[in-house]
């Protein structure tokens, strides 16, 4: 039996609002950052709607000054079997 992660969407959600507000920064200035040409995305992550790609956690950790891990919010939950 192995414990594997689950990431919690709203978890991760809440934790890139906070790391956003903590750095000084507006869900604008984000958007401007990332590129990004509306902040839909910003707010589809900061409500548990959706995660950010790889490449766009990667910015965030680097804007925020974080590792990724203290961005993404996981749950030990999901038990399952490893092998025959």
């Amino acid at each position: 039996m192995c414990i594997l992660p689950i990431i919690d969407t709203v978890g991760t959600g809440i934790r890139i609002m906070n790391l956003r507000k903590q750095s000084g920064l507006s869900v604008k200035e984000l958007q401007n950052i990332l590129g990004f040409a509306t902040p839909n995305a910003i707010y589809k992550w900061q409500n548990g709607a959706a995660m950010p790609t790889l490449d766009n956690l990667i910015v965030l950790a680097a804007v925020f000054n974080v590792p990724i891990d203290d961005i993404i919010v996981t749950d030990n939950k999901l038990n399952i079997s490893i092998g025959a």
